[in-house]
């Protein structure tokens, strides 16, 4: 394909919050790492490997955040996973005796089966535990861009009261994507896409040239941009930003008539460990008896209020299918009608939290897989890019400034900033300026003790900056081990502040820390002056 009418950009942004208890194996919430391993991860690298080997010319953009990168490179972290897969290989190998007299169930006991035997395989024996190499091989042979996200996803419309706080954020994220991927980042993606214009200067600093917003972040920028969220602006400062495409966007996340809804598809919230007797799934569910997702889902999303009915995987092949064909007419449609009017041709850019893609939406990854064939083979009008290529290709932009925004609930800060939530952030607040405190008076500290206290204040910070904790307060769910976190990191920040304002360090306090919150072992506090 010469010369397209225009491109299509897909971004996935692979992000969870740091979790790391060394100290116990009874928090559930180290499972979100698993399934999104087991359902998102692995499901796309497999799914690039297949393109790559059929020949398939694509391209994908994905932010893999700096906490993701801590605990998918966490060795603990690592063992866990493989227990915790040995465990569902155990139970799917007990559903196949359970389920024999159910011939459709007991057919999908043996998919899941093979597919947690195949995971560990894949994990264990072809990644040797560490998937971060699976998606460098993928960046370096062209065919993937990574890009970087804040230190640990901390909310920069609110941070910014302490502007050394988002410096750091931005510092300490480009440096993790330094480490693991051996290059600069070119983009990043904004945590909760939140623009402020105060933290351009930033990402100028620390090199990175393009961000990641709401599409009304593009849409009401100053002075309002001519192509709309077809092309890219820059701000004064020299940060280019791409908007979210909506029309695209709808197509995938719509609740009412988003792909993920279709019938055919694997119901998420019916799973056996709801459903099986509580006896023989206890050993399978949380400690404390509480019965919980195990992965293992035998049905469909069927319809709204009737009995769910037993999950096809060739029936949702076939929806993948017509889905694929109608996002890519869809596209070029809308690429049809953009480019009659456009100099440069435009780009449509699709961004999702990865773990729509597997975790949510079970069959999402093989979705990508058939639309990124069918899009090198059955059509000659558009082609998949990055950001970064194209900018390459186009350079010339129109300058405006991006207006404030995120892709939160009403587009702006409300999320993370109400009445269930906003106790926090005087806390939050006061803890920064401290740690600038800590940075400007300690500049020149060469005792080895202190240095690992002001470094381990500078990780406690990050921690409890994340907005994640915001985010489950506000929505209702585990919110008491939200709540514990950011008590957690404060608290554990204030003390190690004021035994390092009093020279009285308490060596085996810090050594505790350094073991349970070991996120960024080369972090310098200094980053805060």
């Amino acid at each position: 394909m010469q010369n397209p009418k225009g491109y299509v950009s897909f971004v996935l942004h692979a992000h969870l919050p740091f979790i790391h208890h060394p100290e116990s194996e009874n928090y559930l919430e180290e499972q979100w790492l698993f399934e999104a391993i087991s359902e998102t991860y692995l499901p796309l690298l497999m799914n690039f490997q297949k393109l790559v080997e059929e020949n398939v010319d694509f391209r994908i953009t994905m932010s893999m955040t700096p906490p993701l990168l801590n605990m998918l490179d966490n060795k603990l972290l690592q063992q866990r996973y493989i227990k915790y897969l040995k465990k569902h290989i155990e139970l799917a190998k007990k559903e196949t005796k359970r389920t024999v007299n159910d011939k459709r169930i007991n057919e999908l006991s043996y998919y899941y089966l093979e597919k947690y035997s195949n995971d560990l395989h894949l994990f264990h024996e072809v990644y040797k535990d560490n998937i971060i190499q699976g998606f460098k091989h993928f960046q370096d042979i062209g065919v993937l861009e990574i890009i970087t996200c804040g230190a640990t996803h901390g909310y920069f419309p609110i941070l910014y009261i302490t502007e050394q706080t988002i410096k750091a954020q931005i510092a300490v994220g480009v440096q993790t994507y330094e480490k693991y991927f051996g290059r600069k980042p070119r983009g990043i993606w904004l945590p909760e896409c939140g623009y402020v214009p105060e933290a351009d200067k930033y990402l100028k600093e620390f090199g990175i040239d393009y961000i990641i917003t709401e599409s009304h972040g593009i849409l009401y920028a100053d002075p309002t941009p001519i192509y709309g969220t077809y092309a890219p602006i820059v701000s004064p400062k020299g940060v280019i930003a791409f908007g979210r495409d909506m029309e695209s966007s709808r197509q995938v996340w719509s609740s009412i008539n988003g792909y993920p809804g279709d019938f055919n598809y694997r119901e998420f919230y019916r799973d056996i460990g709801y459903d099986a007797d509580y006896d023989y799934i206890k050993p399978y569910i949380a400690h404390n008896g509480v019965r919980v997702h195990t992965g293992i889902k035998y049905h469909r999303i069927t319809g709204k209020d009737s009995e769910k009915d037993v999950y096809n995987l060739q029936w949702a092949k076939d929806s993948v299918e017509k889905q694929a064909s109608h996002f890519l007419d869809s596209r070029k449609t809308q690429i049809s009608m953009a480019s009659s009017y456009m100099e440069n041709p435009p780009i449509i850019l699709c961004p999702y939290d990865a773990e729509l893609y597997g975790h949510w939406w079970y069959e999402g990854p093989y979705w990508l897989y058939v639309l990124f064939k069918k899009i090198h083979f059955d059509q000659n009008e558009f082609k998949l890019i990055t950001p970064s290529e194209y900018i390459d290709k186009y350079p010339e932009m129109q300058v405006a400034t991006p207006c404030r925004s995120s892709w939160g609930a009403n587009g702006y800060s409300g999320v993370w900033l109400n009445e269930t939530n906003d106790y926090v952030h005087r806390h939050l607040h006061v803890a920064g300026d401290r740690m600038v405190e800590l940075a400007n008076t300690y500049v020149k500290e060469k005792e080895p003790l202190k240095i690992q206290a002001l470094n381990q204040c500078a990780r406690e910070l990050l921690l409890a900056q994340s907005s994640d904790w915001l985010f489950i307060i506000t929505n209702g769910t585990m919110v008491d081990y939200a709540k514990k976190r950011i008590k957690e990191h404060i608290g554990r920040f204030t003390k190690l502040y004021e035994q390092i304002k009093e020279n009285k360090i308490d060596e085996n306090f810090l050594k505790d820390l350094q073991e349970k919150d070991c996120i960024f072992p080369e972090i310098d506090y200094k980053i805060y002056c």
